[in-house]
């Protein structure tokens, strides 16, 4: 629906009012459409309605846009749309730039006319070329869509770019996104911010969310958390959720402001509230860990199965984990499974991981190794470490699978290479036996080393150890040297 204030006020007095004043000085007519003008103001719509009636009866054309204008939002007389668009269409034929972009618009969406996109297309057209910014901007978005014409996103860019520079701050926008994804235009992140900026100056709320993801992540502009959480802000108190949850998620860590829990939940509540379902899981997760609220179990598993049931996979391992555990929710291993199949479907890898645990253990179901083996397969080549180190404990054993020290080795050392101690001193096992891979004290004794320095007390920490310490007895000085340097500059390479 179009802004009345636009209409009457703004649009009038900023453009139309003053062209037209200049096309029609008869100082009476000018007087009896500034009693409309005024009338109007003072909300007595009805006497504005019979002003403007009188005079678009004569031909005025600002008096026939706005009665259009009244009939298209029912003030002053009955919400009439076919007699909106009658009254534009009279205007918009003699020239009147605002009637011809209502007319495009009615057209558009279809309101007081039969939608069609091509005679929206035709007055969109004639009011762009007359210079209308909100004209030229839709007619940007029907060549960025291909509505009415053959989708052409440069031609779009073209018209975006026009209603850009007379500050129409949704043309900014989309110009902007058409910068930030090299659509229509080379792509070209500084000129993505400097056109979010523009529109962002003026209140957009998503160009404000889109600078704050740019100051947020560095690109197009020099990487500032306070600045990107400024704009976030700025967007979320608009009520924009994807902001609500980025400001909400900055004041959980404490990222760009002061870490705050309770203005985390805040955030967090308001775009949970308006479904957004990362904010849903978040807030859960408060409640969860009793950051900001009271802990709450019962409303943690309320909030984790809102965000599940939209499909939002770490929401669906969180609940499930609550039913596995009986916590916030009745311990059902039936409800655990089935939200760990649907975020496992989903590619989540530690829900693939605890599928192949319940398998591996018989939690809840028959004990099954070789299913057990495909769901830490699946979580394995998904990348997690530690089913790369559960996969490779099962070749070891021959357990699930065939026995295999050659591929229990292979996983051993990718769960290894990402720093998980346990795989470390099974692999350094694997080379201290020369059991897979060829026989090795020196990199026994440096996966040794590594994991005894960083695992905490445990009997694979005391493994660890003690079989460095064995090792080091069959190694020459110089191999033992080695075998520390080797893992110096492990870690160096990891920034340990």
């Amino acid at each position: 629906m179009r802004s009345l204030r636009h209409y009457f006020q703004n649009g009038l007095t900023a453009y139309a009012l003053a062209a037209l004043l200049f096309i029609f000085p008869v100082a009476a007519a000018a007087e009896t459409f500034n009693d409309a003008l005024k009338a109007y103001s003072k909300k007595d719509y009805q006497t504005a309605f019979q002003i403007y009636k009188s005079l678009a009866e004569q031909g005025n054309p600002r008096a026939q846009n706005n009665l259009g204008n009244m009939y298209d939002v029912g003030q002053g007389v009955e919400q009439d749309l076919e007699l909106a668009a009658a009254w534009y269409k009279k205007a918009a034929e003699q020239d009147h730039v605002i009637a011809q972009y209502n007319l495009g618009n009615m057209y558009d969406v279809g309101q007081g006319l039969p939608q069609n996109f091509e005679e929206a297309k035709s007055w969109y057209t004639r009011a762009a070329e007359n210079g209308y910014p909100k004209a030229q901007h839709n007619l940007g978005l029907m060549y960025s869509r291909g509505k009415g014409v053959d989708k052409d996103l440069e031609e779009a860019a073209e018209w975006f770019t026009k209603a850009a520079e007379q500050g129409f701050d949704k043309a900014q926008f989309n110009l902007g996104y058409m910068y930030k994804v090299g659509e229509g235009v080379a792509k070209d992140p500084t000129q993505a911010a400097k056109w979010f900026l523009r529109a962002a100056e003026q209140g957009h709320a998503k160009a404000q969310f889109k600078l704050g993801n740019m100051y947020d992540t560095g690109e197009g502009v020099k990487k500032n958390f306070e600045e990107a959480a400024k704009w976030y802000k700025k967007a979320a108190e608009q009520g924009l959720p994807r902001a609500q949850f980025n400001i909400g998620n900055m004041y959980d860590y404490g990222q760009g402001i002061e870490q705050d829990y309770q203005q985390a939940v805040e955030w967090y509540g308001k775009a949970a509230e308006q479904g957004h379902a990362s904010s849903q899981n978040s807030l859960g997760n408060m409640y969860d860990k009793g950051q900001g609220v009271s802990k709450d179990m019962q409303t943690a598993a309320e909030w984790y199965t809102k965000a599940a049931e939209q499909g939002h996979t770490l929401a669906q391992y969180n609940i499930a984990t609550l039913y596995l555990h009986g916590q916030g929710a009745e311990q059902s291993d039936a409800m655990a499974m089935s939200w760990y199949l649907k975020a496992a479907g989903q590619g989540h890898t530690p829900s693939q991981n605890t599928l192949g645990l319940i398998f591996d253990q018989g939690k809840g179901v028959t004990k099954n190794p070789v299913v057990a083996a495909q769901w830490y397969t699946k979580a394995a080549e998904g990348g997690l470490a530690l089913a790369q180190f559960n996969i490779a404990t099962m070749y070891e054993l021959g357990e699930g699978v065939t026995q295999d020290f050659v591929k229990a080795a292979e996983w051993y050392q990718k769960a290894a290479d990402q720093g998980h101690g346990k795989a470390q001193v099974s692999l350094g096992a694997l080379y201290h036996q020369g059991k897979g891979v060829a026989q090795d004290l020196v990199k026994a004794h440096m996966w040794y080393d590594l994991a005894a320095a960083q695992l905490k007390d445990s009997k694979y920490k005391d493994r660890a150890v003690k079989n460095r310490d064995t090792v080091t007895k069959h190694m020459s000085p110089v191999q033992v040297a080695k075998a520390k340097q080797m893992a110096m500059d492990w870690e160096f390479r990891k920034g340990k």
